[in-house]
């Protein structure tokens, strides 16, 4: 509501207003602080703090995200499988910089989850190289990282016998599966955690799953 509010003023506009994990990439989060670098070498200290928050609150926004999953799943995902879907920083790229991805899954393999991720684009290595370069997840600092991250060919194989599926990029073919298919496939309850407010959740639900997602009251 508050993001269509915003966005019907013309001077601001609709775009990039939709709520989700957290923003990723190379570039925005380095643009923002190199503004907060020259507000601090002119002396701007208050307004290079007014940026800073903006990074400040995309970390906390990816962190809140991954406490919301281990939360809803009875405060415990040790051991259980949960479904990665999309690891690109956002739709249409292979692109893994800064990926919100990355660090909702460095939070849930420290709490010893299994992780099957389905990307369209991404390639293993690459994520692997975006977890070690920038948040030091390897296999010397992350133990057994080879049996708890999982790269799968498609989306059905991901999700069979998982507890939870979490939507991490907004790809469009996300939207086109056959949630039923995937519903039985999935331990139960099954759960859905929708960083990107991408799925129907009413129909979800009604196939039976446990959504939850980002802005949206829990029902």
């Amino acid at each position: 509501e508050i993001s269509r509010a915003i966005g019907s003023d013309p001077r601001i506009g609709p775009k990039f207003l939709n709520a989700s994990v957290g923003f990723g990439g190379s570039c925005f989060q380095k643009d923002i602080l190199n503004l907060v670098y020259l507000c601090e070498t002119y002396g701007l200290n208050e307004v290079a703090h007014y940026w800073q928050q903006v990074v400040s609150i995309n970390d906390y926004q990816k962190r809140r995200f991954s406490q919301m999953i281990v939360s809803r799943m009875f405060n415990t995902i040790t051991g259980k499988r949960v479904a990665i879907m999309g690891l690109a920083f956002k739709k249409d790229t292979g692109d893994v910089r800064e990926t919100p991805a990355a660090f909702v899954c460095r939070d849930l393999l420290a709490e010893r989850a299994v992780l099957a991720t389905w990307d369209p684009q991404v390639e293993r290595e690459e994520f692997l190289k975006e977890l070690n370069y920038t948040l030091n997840v390897n296999p010397e600092t992350t133990p057994q990282l080879d049996e708890l991250l999982l790269t799968c060919p498609g989306p059905y194989e991901a999700v069979a016998g998982a507890h939870a599926l979490c939507v991490l990029t907004e790809w469009d073919e996300f939207k086109t599966y056959d949630y039923a298919r995937i519903y039985e496939s999935m331990a139960k309850p099954a759960f859905v955690f929708d960083g990107r407010n991408l799925l129907d959740h009413a129909a979800l639900r009604e196939v039976g799953f446990e959504v939850y997602a980002i802005g949206k009251p829990a029902v």
